[in-house]
């Protein structure tokens, strides 16, 4: 019962893992991947509640509150501003229910920079719970500089995939 006991303590604890993958001028390549204590829909459903978990520092609004995820086809990461507006992160082009969810975009600077992205997150079942992954490759014109913004977007989405961590261990994928 003891190594249960252990076993379980170190997939709770057990850090993400984030990595550059791959990285040149005019694109790069970012996973992240977390284990879960909560099976694959509860670990899928808590990532739409990005509002729970999303930092806000990483808005453009200042609160993550503002943020949403419509986990269909045609839907979007999108952030509304409290004056009016907003702007679309990723759009949604695939879904399968408790197993991955595909987006299409530009994160954060790289809207500005004539480059998108797709991200790619599988969840799995594991012994114990689910592991999520988290693949972004972006590409485009970028400046030239992509190889720069890739260990600030890996350390991004690292930061905020631990708080995502968090939020789906306490229950986010129930509500």
């Amino acid at each position: 019962m003891k190594s249960i006991a252990a076993a379980a303590l170190l997939i709770v604890t057990a850090p993400a893992s984030a990595d550059v993958v791959h990285s040149e001028n005019h694109g790069f390549e970012v996973t992240e991947t977390v284990t879960l204590v909560v099976p694959p829909a509860e670990a899928l459903a808590a990532f739409t509640r990005v509002s729970g978990w999303w930092i806000k520092d990483h808005t453009y609004s200042g609160d993550s509150a503002n943020l949403s995820l419509d986990p269909r086809p045609g839907g979007c990461l999108c952030e509304r501003f409290p004056k009016g507006g907003g702007i679309e992160h990723l759009h949604v082009t695939s879904v399968t229910p408790g197993e991955s969810l595909i987006m299409t975009g530009a994160l954060g600077p790289l809207l500005y920079e004539a480059a998108t992205g797709v991200m790619v997150i599988r969840v799995e079942r594991i012994a114990g719970g689910s592991k999520l992954t988290l693949n972004y490759r972006a590409s485009g014109f970028a400046n030239g500089g992509a190889d720069k913004m890739a260990p600030m977007v890996d350390k991004m989405l690292s930061d905020t995939i631990k708080n995502y961590r968090k939020f789906a261990a306490a229950g986010g994928g129930r509500r």
